[in-house]
């Protein structure tokens, strides 16, 4: 058995020891792309990592739950992740779009309030924008259902792409009263309101969760960070978890705990289950 690392800071060490102490009332709390999924230049390509399902399903029967919060909608991250069907994870849910969209594991479906009209606005003058600015060739479009991504990542010079689309995405964003979340090489146009923070805040207030770990490895993850640590003050430890890479250092900066991405994030699954035998 891998030995468990130690977090670095104090409330990182209280958020872990209060999981160990009582893993049936804990939350895990996970990203999927870049923390449970290795991150790959096509998002359609996306895949869980090989071992993600069956450390999860040794680690959730002997927690609360276990949610899986992402931006993508909730059917496909069940989809790419084989999370659906696997005994040990019955009470695995995942929260799409920030948490707009549920999938629960004892009924397999997946509830959601109707769309915001922007998004659509927002698509139908996504072309022209691109073609505007110069960037068509070499991005991506995303359809995400609930929301609308552009990726950078393909392009001659990823980077350079990002920050000319950053300025027009943002403006077509705000006519449509939608906002930009930026990313690892993609900028997401989605509705306000709409964060991994909310989601997984409003998710520890509702199952009544004592402690909660998260893990995560991209910007919109610093909202559920920020989540915990304002649950923290509360008087309701956490653990925080960066997926590590070399393209995002704001979370590592902020983490209490970094690991080797979505390989990282799986053993360190796996260790918790084993420490909880």
């Amino acid at each position: 058995m891998d030995p468990l690392p130690t977090p670095r800071t104090q409330p990182g060490r209280d958020g872990l020891a209060a999981f160990l102490a009582k893993p049936a009332a804990a939350i895990v709390g996970l990203d999927f792309d870049g923390t449970l999924a290795p991150i790959v230049a096509d998002p359609e390509q996306a895949r869980a990592h090989p071992e993600a399902v069956p450390a999860l399903a040794a680690l959730a029967p002997k927690v609360a739950s276990i949610a899986v919060i992402t931006g993508r909608p909730a059917g496909v991250a069940v989809r790419y992740g084989g999370f659906a069907g696997v005994p040990g994870l019955e009470h695995l849910t995942v929260l799409g779009h920030y948490g707009a969209e549920r999938w629960d594991a004892v009924t397999g479906t997946v509830t959601a309030p109707a769309p915001h009209p922007g998004v659509a606005a927002a698509r139908a003058e996504l072309p022209g924008v691109l073609d505007r600015n110069g960037a068509w060739h070499g991005t991506w479009v995303e359809e995400k259902g609930r929301a609308v991504a552009v990726h950078t990542r393909r392009a001659d010079d990823p980077q350079a792409a990002f920050e000319a689309l950053r300025g027009p995405l943002t403006d077509l964003a705000t006519r449509h009263g939608l906002i930009v979340e930026p990313g690892r090489m993609v900028l997401e146009l989605r509705p306000p309101g709409m964060d991994k923070g909310v989601a997984l805040g409003e998710y520890v207030r509702r199952t009544g969760a004592e402690s909660v770990l998260y893990a995560g490895d991209d910007l919109g993850d610093l909202p559920a960070f920020a989540a915990v640590e304002e649950l923290r003050s509360d008087g309701v430890p956490g653990l925080l978890i960066c997926s590590g890479s070399t393209e995002v250092t704001e979370l590592a900066e902020r983490a209490d705990l970094v690991v080797d991405g979505p390989a990282g994030v799986v053993r360190l699954l796996r260790t918790l289950a084993a420490q909880l035998d």
